[in-house]
């Protein structure tokens, strides 16, 4: 199973590709050391041959959710973002997009 991610803008940074077993949790690690206080970070994912479809958009702290199972959460400085997949599947081998934007 590969995971491939990419960055959403030119100020956030994220490895160019994850890869994990099906079934095996993985993170996918996002930078933005310049985030302003009114900006929130914003995650996507997109399928082969299909526009990007938002996951979840977050402020601090740390956010459950359903699909794609797992969490997204926030380091202490806001300065980075973490989406975990807690159960990837073959569903899942997309591009991950982080962003950042008020």
């Amino acid at each position: 199973l590969l995971l491939s991610v990419a960055a959403g803008r030119a100020q956030v940074q994220q490895e160019p590709s994850a890869e994990t077993t099906e079934g095996s949790g993985i993170s996918i690690n996002c930078s933005h050391p310049n985030i302003q206080p009114n900006e929130f970070i914003q995650w996507y994912r997109q399928f082969p041959g299909r526009a990007p479809a938002f996951i979840a958009r977050i402020h601090k702290g740390s956010q459950e959710l359903e699909e794609p199972s797992g969490r997204l959460s926030v380091a202490a400085d806001r300065r980075s973002s973490a989406l975990w997949l807690a159960r990837p599947g073959q569903r899942d081998a997309a591009v991950y997009y982080c962003a950042v934007g008020d």
